[in-house]
């Protein structure tokens, strides 16, 4: 039988983990990328789909690229982290479903059928997308999600003639603790939940 995870463990995913805005300077390898991936594919999606896509965003070069396709102080927060993850979907990710879901031909149900396959990529990327917040965080690292983006402008830079369309971003690294806003509050239990 599966255990709770620790309090610690549990604070450092969600309780005492906090939204970061600034960075510290310290770097992540690739080797450490190669690691969050590692662990977020294994998150579950409808037919195993697995349509998230990522861009890792760590050079001058194109990180130059993607702030012309945010606004306000988004701009800084991408400059200044050492990694912003471009968050994105395989629209037609159904090309792989023969090998990540043989048990009958799910393929065909979005080959033919575009509404069902936007709709399933950006569904199932956006689990994958929160998946890989906890995968950073889960490693020691910190986060900061944010949609304050043209995506199709984005498209347009990074995914021309592709099938991958951007869903949000992500700024990853290690945070500066002493920087960050109050924590805000959050709905209770009977403001958001029924029990039926």
């Amino acid at each position: 039988m599966r255990q709770s995870l620790s309090k610690e463990s549990l604070q450092q995913l969600f309780t005492e983990a906090r939204t970061h805005h600034t960075w510290t300077n310290k770097p992540v390898s690739d080797d450490t990328l190669h690691a969050i991936y590692d662990l977020t594919k294994w998150g579950p999606t409808s037919v195993n789909a697995l349509p998230m896509r990522i861009v890792f965003v760590k050079s001058k070069q194109h990180k130059d690229k993607l702030t012309a396709c945010v606004s306000g102080s988004n701009v800084g927060q991408i400059n200044e982290a050492p990694v912003t993850a471009i968050i994105s979907m395989d629209t037609k990710f159904y090309n792989y479903l023969p090998t990540l879901f043989p048990a009958f031909d799910a393929k065909a149900m979005f080959t033919s059928n575009a509404a069902a396959s936007e709709s399933t990529a950006f569904r199932n990327s956006s689990l994958q997308g929160a998946y890989f917040m906890l995968a950073v965080r889960s490693l020691g690292l910190d986060v900061g999600p944010m949609s304050g983006f043209d995506n199709a402008k984005a498209d347009e830079a990074f995914f021309k003639g592709t099938s991958w369309k951007s869903n949000f971003l992500c700024n990853s690294g290690y945070g500066d603790d002493t920087k960050v806003f109050p924590r805000g509050p959050r709905l209770s239990f009977e403001q958001t939940c029924k029990i039926v």
